[in-house]
């Protein structure tokens, strides 16, 4: 078995390089160099479940500890086989995985109330402590916008919230907004305290509604700002301007209808809507099985193909599409280094298996996007197409006044874990 291994992995590594040393002891390279990664394995079953389903048991392997990173990080490692031409489904059982999950791939994403609740909860309703360590201090859980290389964490998160309150047209103080997954809070609050709105922020998660709400009592905005645990499909009321940030990768590709249809009898006539998702560049496909096993029961990354039919069908006007290509791989590489910077207090929180699966995760998801195709898209809807301005130049006047109201607001960040 570890014979196949071997020529499996010489035929996909064409770019770099890839030392191994097998549960039996024999060392070899992968590719072309001197390897900057080196792995071991410690277990024959680790080599074979490897070679019979990668996607799903590489992860495994490393959060189990039976591969081991010798030389290099686990980054390095996901760096240099996600970025090889042949890297997915790279064995014939691998590619009869991915049609037969493909097959049921609808089955998998089927996220009634109940569903959608439980799948929020294993994600986010972790301790909140493990998150502090690791996001900006507003905890923002989701792409930043980086408007110039070097830009820190926090003020790219800062300037997502900022591009996307311009996207909404925040044109006059008191418009009513929701916002369907408000997490923590902070895109709520910031279009209450620099836009100006009247927000209702909905999420699935208690840990997180339990944190946004004390923000809200911090900054005594009670009358302005309205938190509450309830699923989008039950909101009774209509706004002027709906945001959805990072929920719609967990809707489901059956429900994609339900939420198009439901967002537009929840917007007033006038109204405008901005949702921003994770997407791919590539067809409709599934989710990685480890993501959907360990990670994210029930998500899923859409291709826009599979979007703007439905939105066309729920009579929604798609105004704009912005595609954020390398935004997310610098998010998620910033997310990781703090990670690793407070992996002992992490371990601390949890276990040394959890901290493995979660630097794969940080860093699997990064090279995801800097090498596979994973992108995020920002689309600006309309019941009406004169709701929007006929040109994208307001954005810039409406980010300047943004930026001035950032500087009267009562923003009283979340600190990281020990400070």
């Amino acid at each position: 078995m570890e014979g196949l291994l071997e020529i499996v992995l010489r035929r996909v590594m064409t770019r770099g390089s890839l030392g191994i040393t097998t549960a039996s002891g024999r060392s070899y390279v992968a590719g072309v160099g001197d390897p900057k990664v080196r792995i071991r394995f410690t277990t024959t079953a680790a080599e074979r479940r490897i070679l019979f389903d990668p996607e799903l048991y590489l992860g495994e392997a490393v959060t189990d500890g039976t591969l081991i990173v010798e030389q290099g990080t686990i980054a390095d490692l996901l760096d240099v086989l996600m970025a090889q031409p042949n890297s997915v489904a790279p064995t014939f059982t691998s590619r009869l995985l991915f049609w037969a999950r493909l097959a049921v791939r609808r089955i998998a994403q089927f996220n009634p109330r109940g569903r959608s609740q439980r799948n929020v909860a294993h994600h986010y309703d972790l301790d909140g402590r493990l998150y502090s360590l690791f996001l900006d201090s507003d905890r923002q859980y989701s792409c930043a916008y980086f408007e110039h290389p070097g830009q820190s964490l926090d003020d790219a998160q800062l300037a997502k919230k900022r591009h996307l309150a311009a996207k909404l047209v925040l044109d006059r103080p008191g418009l009513k907004l929701l916002d369907i997954g408000c997490g923590w809070g902070g895109l709520g609050l910031y279009m209450a305290e620099a836009g100006g709105a009247e927000v209702t922020g909905v999420t699935l998660s208690r840990e997180q509604l339990g944190v946004a709400q004390s923000r809200v009592r911090e900054r005594g905005l009670e009358r302005r700002v309205d938190f509450r645990l309830q699923d989008y499909r039950d909101i009774p009321e209509r706004f002027d301007r709906i945001v959805s940030v990072g929920m719609f990768e967990h809707v489901g590709i059956d429900h994609y209808g339900t939420f198009f249809r439901k967002t537009r009898d929840l917007l007033a006539d006038d109204g405008v809507m901005v949702l921003h998702s994770i997407g791919r560049q590539d067809p409709p496909g599934v989710t990685n099985p480890w993501i959907a096993k360990y990670i994210f029961p029930g998500g899923y990354i859409p291709a826009l193909s599979e979007v703007l039919p439905q939105i066309e069908s729920a009579g929604l006007v798609v105004t704009d599409i912005e595609i954020l290509r390398l935004h997310y791989a610098e998010t998620l590489k910033a997310w990781r280094e703090r990670f690793m910077a407070h992996r002992e207090e992490a371990r601390r929180l949890t276990d040394e298996r959890f901290c493995r699966l979660w630097e794969f995760y940080l860093a699997g998801s990064e090279m995801a996007f800097r090498h596979q195709g994973m992108m995020v898209f920002q689309i600006q809807l309309a019941r009406r197409q004169e709701a929007v301005p006929l040109t994208r130049d307001y954005l810039v006047a409406a980010e300047e006044r943004l930026r001035a109201a950032e500087f009267n607001t009562a923003a009283a960040p979340l600190r990281l874990a020990g400070e």
